[in-house]
C-alpha cells in the first residue's frame, strides 16, 4: 500500500515502482523490485491489520520472509507472545511500535525473550508528537528524546523515528529532531522514516547520525533509484 500521512483509510495499492508495473497489492512483487532492481538490502513491512488488532496477514508475511533479504516486521506487537509469533512467521527483526506498546516493562520483557538485536522500537510520531493510543506509561516529560532514552534503557538495539504525518507526503524530515534523538540515545542504531524525498535527504539523515532510512514513495516515483541506493550504502 502507498501510505499517505498516516490516514490509513486513504491508502491505495502500489501499482508501479521505479517504472516497473506491480499487480496492485502484490507485496512480494513490489519487494522483488526493491531488492532485485533497486538494490535494497532489507525489507520493512507493516501489517496494518495486525497493528489495528485484526487478523494478521501471515501468508503475505511468509512470502516476504521467503526472500533472501532480511524482513523487518511491524505486526502490532503488544506482548512477548506477539514477538515470538512474528519470529515464527519469518521476521528477522521485530518492530515494537509506540502506537501499540502497552508499557516499557513489556518492551524490556520482549528484549529479554528474543534478544535486543532482534528488537526495533518504533518511535511513532504525528506532527512531531508521540502517538500514544494504548495507555503506555511514558517518561514524565513527554518528548521524543525522553521516549528514545526510555527505549534504550529498556534494552532495544535499534530505534526507528517515524512521523506518520510526513509519510508519503514528500515533506522532508525533521533533521534537527533526529539529531536531538541521536544525542539522547547515542548507543542505538538509528533509522529515519517519513518524508524522504530524494538524495539530499539521505545525506542529511546520515549527517544527523542515522544509520539508515525507510524509503517508499521516493522509490515508487523514481526520485531515488539504484544509483542513489548504492551510494547511500557507502554513507
Amino acid at each position: 500500500m502507498h501510505a499517505r500521512a498516516g490516514a490509513r483509510d486513504r491508502y491505495s495499492a502500489v501499482q508501479s515502482a521505479a517504472g516497473w508495473p506491480i499487480d496492485p497489492g502484490n507485496a512480494k512483487t513490489l519487494a522483488e523490485v526493491y531488492t532485485d532492481v533497486l538494490g535494497i538490502s532489507e525489507i520493512y513491512a507493516a501489517d496494518l491489520d495486525a497493528i489495528l488488532d485484526r487478523q494478521p496477514q501471515d501468508e503475505v508475511t511468509r512470502d516476504l520472509a521467503s526472500m533472501p533479504s532480511p524482513l523487518w516486521l511491524d505486526a502490532g506487537v503488544r506482548s512477548v507472545d506477539d514477538a515470538r509469533r512474528a519470529i515464527a512467521v519469518g521476521a528477522s527483526r521485530v518492530i515494537v511500535g509506540l502506537e501499540t506498546l502497552p508499557s516499557f516493562a513489556v518492551l524490556s520483557q520482549i528484549c529479554g525473550a528474543i534478544g535486543r538485536d532482534r528488537v526495533v522500537f518504533s518511535l511513532d510520531l504525528r506532527d512531531g508528537q508521540p502517538m500514544v493510543t494504548n495507555g503506555v506509561q511514558l517518561p514524565s516529560a513527554l518528548s521524543p528524546e525522553n521516549i528514545a532514552g526510555a527505549a534504550a534503557a529498556g534494552g532495544v538495539g535499534t530505534l526507528i523515528v517515524i512521523d506518520l504525518a510526513r509519510v508519503g507526503t514528500s515533506r522532508g524530515l525533521d533533521v534537527a529532531l533526529l539529531a536531538r534523538i541521536r544525542a539522547a540515545a547515542p548507543g542505538l542504531n538509528l533509522i529515519a522514516g517519513g518524508g524522504v524525498r530524494a538524495w539530499d535527504d539521505l545525506v542529511d539523515v546520515a549527517k544527523a547520525g542515522c544509520h539508515g532510512a525507510l524509503l517508499a514513495t521516493a522509490l515508487h516515483n523514481g526520485k531515488i533509484g539504484a544509483v542513489e541506493i548504492a551510494e547511500a550504502q557507502k554513507l
